[in-house]
């Protein structure tokens, strides 16, 4: 990378298959983390279809899933267990950074 080299050269092409590879292989085994568990929720219910009432049977009552989606009151480790094995979440994305 420090000698920069042409993208149509042997070096360049050695170089932009590398990235193609690094990028690959942290896709698979470096996953991103949602920094936000709230917004991640919203987006996997937008991405599923759901609406806050699907979420009772992880959160709890009606008013309960309210707050959390209010951010009123915070995920406990009972709703995470609950939202990850129920909506296929890793545990990691629904813990607040």
């Amino acid at each position: 990378m420090k000698l920069k080299p042409k993208a149509d050269s042997t070096e360049g092409q050695e170089l932009d298959m590398l990235i193609t590879l690094i990028e690959a292989y942290e896709t698979v085994h470096v996953p991103m983390q949602a920094s936000d568990p709230i917004a991640y929720l919203q987006y996997k219910m937008e991405q599923e279809n759901l609406k806050q009432q699907d979420l009772i049977p992880f959160i709890g009552d009606k008013t309960k899933v309210s707050k959390v989606m209010n951010r009123k009151q915070e995920l406990t480790v009972l709703m995470i267990q609950r939202l990850s094995k129920g909506l296929n979440i890793p545990v990691s994305f629904l813990i607040a950074i």
